[in-house]
This record gives structure tokens, C-alpha cells and sequence, in this order.
């Protein structure tokens, strides 16, 4: 039972206000896909957290945006012990509509992990 509360998905673990959503926009470390973009910026905590943006421009359907958003958040909740202390947010694109949950899964598992590597000098 304890390993399942290790895996869960408290409200320390989101961005919830526009300022912490800035801050990640400011040089931000980003991965992306022709699907889904995630921007990524150290934090101050001792936790990764996530924040979504899932524009209705993007994905038209509320039950679609749901959809994506719900995975999202699965795959960074049992991620969340491996990655950095960073802030993230996930930016949906037209094209993430198209994925089916097992494709969304395994790129968002790619993703993470371009992310917890060290971010290329420019």
C-alpha cells in the first residue's frame, strides 16, 4: 500500500497559477514532438511538477482534450520519482488528436526522458 502513495498525484505536484506557468515559459528546456511540445524549467522544490495547455484551437472536443490531458497526467505520475526537480508543462498540438493512448504513452515516455538528461550547450 505504501508504494501506492508514493505514486499519486497531490496538488503540490501541479502549477496552478499563471505566475508558475511564466516562469517555465521564461528559457525554457524544451522536448517536443510533431505532437505535443513539453517545456521544462528547473525548480526551488524537491519534486518535479506539471501544468498542461490544451488550447480548444487544438483539440476542438472537450472529451478529446480530457483524454489527452488524463494521459498526461498518468504518465507523469508514475514518472514524477524519476525526473529532475523542474517544472513542466505539456503543450498539445492539432496533431496530438491523432494519437492513440498506447502512441501518447510512449512518446511522452521519450519525452520525459530527453528531459531528465542535461540539456544540450548551445
Amino acid at each position: 500500500m505504501a508504494i501506492l502513495s508514493k505514486l499519486a498525484y497531490p496538488r503540490e505536484l501541479r502549477l496552478l497559477t499563471p505566475e508558475h506557468f511564466n516562469t517555465v515559459f521564461q528559457q525554457p528546456h524544451r522536448a517536443g514532438s510533431s505532437h505535443l511540445t513539453i517545456l521544462a524549467r528547473k525548480n526551488t522544490l524537491d519534486h518535479a511538477r506539471l501544468g498542461q495547455a490544451v488550447p480548444k484551437k487544438q483539440i476542438k472536443l472537450a472529451v478529446d482534450r480530457n483524454r489527452f490531458k488524463r494521459q498526461v497526467r498518468e504518465s507523469f505520475r508514475l514518472r514524477q520519482h524519476d525526473l529532475p526537480a523542474k517544472d513542466y508543462v505539456v503543450i498539445a498540438k492539432k496533431s496530438a488528436n491523432d494519437l492513440s493512448n498506447e502512441e501518447l504513452r510512449t512518446l511522452l515516455d521519450k519525452l520525459w526522458l530527453r528531459l531528465s538528461r542535461p540539456p544540450r550547450k548551445r
